[in-house]
């Protein structure tokens, strides 16, 4: 009788355990992202450093190449998240696509307008091959309004828009003279700088509103799953937390380092391009919206219809912040 009573007692452990176990096991999640820069810096925290798996997700972080491409993974269910530019939210709206921003880490242009050695004037781009990694894209958003910003109009001034690829690949391009000026962030301009090239305008310093690195999510994974959608958003604020906090710098330059594929000086400067671009409450700016539609509907008319403010849904930040979620993390870090 004895006996029976412990192999009971026994059972019951190991099926309470086994239950426990079900129970905080961790949900896959996929993550796309789409342009790798200094400001992916909290994504790829919340992944190396275990922030998404503190919060009950096991990720899988996905280089996508292309916002469209990644766009395309969304809507088919292939990824679940996207990090990317409003400017695919914007396009997927018009194709009746429902994604949604749920926040936006960086609401203006940061890239430097970099230049072949031999131009050093901006109004010697007319007539000049300009670098983007895809058309409509928000590095394109960006070049473009930094070009505007410049007295420039690419079609008044005659500049051929190529599309070359991501950023390492255009700094790659404009060293091999195949085009003779890009956008680009602090990181890679700096090398170029050092190399003799031009830097035309440091735009960060213009506060050019856009929509820039956003988290994105289509509206009805997001109805589906609030919870683990919860979840994602305190990991991912606990990326930004960490990434700012002074005590994780080192760590932070480290992890730069290694997903750039650059020196440590030079992974110190995407850590400053990154302070200088990231929001720490990543509230989408509707100014930002507004730039991104007013170049968009110039080429797709339908653009015009959109009512931005239905594109943001940022009730779980507002949540989180209203909460003081936000503001205890930052203490925990040390970010003031």
């Amino acid at each position: 009788m004895l006996y029976l009573r412990v192999l009971l007692l026994a059972s019951t452990i190991l099926t309470s355990a086994t239950m426990a176990a079900a129970a905080v096991a961790p949900t896959k999640m996929t993550i796309a992202y789409a342009s790798i820069g200094p400001r992916s810096a909290p994504l790829w925290a919340a992944d190396e450093f275990g922030i998404f798996r503190k919060y009950g997700i096991e990720p899988q972080v996905i280089f996508v190449r292309g916002a469209p491409t990644l766009v395309a993974a969304l809507t088919s269910g292939d990824m679940d998240i996207g990090y990317t530019g409003g400017t695919a939210v914007l396009g997927a709206s018009v194709a009746g696509i429902d994604l949604k921003i749920l926040a936006v880490l960086t609401n203006r242009v940061t890239y430097d307008v970099v230049a072949r050695p031999s131009i050093k004037r901006a109004e010697e781009l007319r007539g000049k091959r300009f670098g983007v990694t895809s058309i409509g894209g928000t590095l394109w958003m960006g070049g473009v309004l930094g070009l505007e910003k410049l007295g420039l109009d690419i079609a008044r001034d005659d500049i051929r828009v190529l599309v070359i690829g991501d950023q390492v690949v255009l700094g790659q391009a404009l060293e091999d003279n195949r085009i003779d000026a890009t956008v680009l962030d602090l990181v890679f301009s700096k090398r170029l700088a050092q190399k003799g090239f031009t830097i035309l305008a440091e735009l960060h310093k213009s506060n050019l509103p856009i929509t820039s690195t956003s988290i994105v999510a289509r509206q009805g994974y997001a109805q589906k799953n609030p919870q683990l959608m919860e979840n994602f958003m305190k990991a991912v604020m606990e990326g930004i937390a960490f990434v700012l906090g002074p005590p994780n710098k080192a760590a932070t330059i480290k992890l730069l380092q290694r997903r750039l594929h650059v020196s440590e000086k030079e992974a110190e400067e995407g850590f400053v391009d990154m302070l200088i671009g990231m929001d720490k409450k990543p509230f989408a700016s509707m100014d930002g919206l507004r730039n991104i539609q007013r170049l968009m509907k110039q080429r797709n008319p339908k653009m015009a219809g959109i009512k931005v403010e239905d594109l943001v849904d940022d009730q779980i930040l507002r949540r989180l912040d209203d909460s003081g979620f936000i503001d205890k993390l930052f203490a925990a870090h040390g970010v003031k």
